[in-house]
């Protein structure tokens, strides 16, 4: 077991070189069966090796959020926009219709609400069996690191990642942050490659300082968290400096749904994802875009 007391902090990244990928495009996924990989090329799109989430997942733990009440009106005219819906169960049976062609990012924790002090208890809720019938292209389980509800959240992991392997499905490490952590790159580092080695293949996480050493020392694709509503210019810088640092796509929620005009704003985040696009570009864009 390691000395806490002699742990050095990591000098050498290597952030000029990428990690080789042997036969498939998708960051450390050499060795994974056809039926994972093929997954994986539905939610990153094999010309640009990024992907556009949409997260509408929120109600699992916030209710009815601002921008999602109705969740039948709300997402389909977004939907069409993304490469991946990242959604609960019943948001995506009751309210998507079955013939869309987007890849799923399927919930699959969840326990505790914003009602409470404490949210970061979570076990996980959908078995293997539920996503397998609902076509999933992978599985979100959210990893509380530094909580002192972290074992739990990290055992969720744990058991998503082993019935995932059986039966090719991947899994989407989600780093939450709560109170009692820390938003800083030191955080992050870590959290992110503790999530990475205990088999996670995706990791959702939040962009920050020497965000390009997060993305080197983590062997899976990073998909960046938009976070809470910022301006739109601002969200599309997020975007850029991610994608400009080495991660695989940005996962936004708020950022879209409550923006002053959600569809020009998820076109404009796909500028900037799949066609290298700056911010401004794409914020040119949104202006010309959007509906007055």
């Amino acid at each position: 077991m390691a000395d806490q007391d002699g742990i050095q902090a990591g000098k050498n990244f290597y952030v000029d070189q990428a990690q080789e990928n042997k036969g498939f495009f998708v960051k450390g996924s050499n060795v994974y069966d056809w039926g994972m990989k093929h997954r994986l090329s539905r939610i990153f799109n094999p010309k640009s090796g990024h992907t556009v989430m949409l997260a509408f997942d929120h109600g699992y733990i916030m209710g009815a959020t601002s921008g999602l009440e109705r969740l039948d009106i709300n997402v389909p005219p977004l939907a069409k926009h993304a490469d991946v819906l990242m959604a609960t169960r019943g948001a995506l049976r009751t309210s998507i219709d079955p013939c869309n062609d987007k890849a799923v990012a399927l919930r699959i924790s969840g326990g505790s609400s914003v009602l409470r002090e404490d949210m970061t208890l979570e076990y996980l809720m959908v078995d293997i069996q539920e996503a397998v019938r609902m076509d999933v292209a992978c599985m979100a389980v959210q990893c509380y690191v530094g909580s002192k509800n972290e074992a739990q959240t990290l055992k969720n992991l744990n058991t998503a990642v082993n019935l995932g392997n059986q039966y090719g499905i991947p899994v989407l490490g989600v780093v939450g942050v709560g109170k009692e952590m820390e938003r800083t790159p030191r955080y992050f580092l870590t959290a992110v490659r503790m999530v990475a080695e205990m088999g996670a293949h995706i990791v959702k996480t939040y962009y920050c300082d020497d965000f390009e050493k997060i993305v080197a020392a983590c062997p899976v694709p990073i998909v960046v968290a938009g976070g809470k509503k910022i301006p739109e210019k601002d969200a599309l810088e997020l975007a850029y400096n991610a994608i400009s640092k080495g991660a695989a796509g940005v996962d936004m929620g708020r950022n879209v749904f409550q923006a002053e005009d959600p569809v020009a704003m998820i076109q404009a985040i796909r500028k900037v994802v799949h066609e290298g696009e700056t911010a401004e570009e794409a914020y040119k864009f949104y202006l010309e875009t959007k509906e007055d």
